[in-house]
């Protein structure tokens, strides 16, 4: 059998593909893709496009101590706002 038992239109497939990119799943074996051109191009040009993006904007791995610097900076403006908080 080389049909899907629940074929998947252009239209429910391409609202599912930002999903299903992001979840990292390999997508070059989903039914819709072996029997759709349309989509085959269309998720072509989207992983082209998310190449050129990587090498224009390379991942940078955040400092070590970054989270460190945010929770200090939450707790500092916590403490600023908290003695506010009973003045009404």
């Amino acid at each position: 059998m080389t049909e899907e038992a629940n074929p998947v239109t252009c239209h429910e497939f391409q609202a599912q593909l930002p999903e299903m990119i992001g979840s990292g799943e390999s997508l070059a074996a989903h039914a819709h893709l072996l029997h759709c051109a349309l989509c085959r191009t269309l998720l072509a040009d989207l992983e082209t496009i998310a190449e050129a993006a990587r090498l224009i904007f390379p991942i940078v791995e955040p400092p070590d101590n970054l989270w460190k610097q945010i929770e200090s900076a939450i707790k500092k403006e916590k403490a600023a706002i908290e003695p506010d908080e009973g003045k009404e």
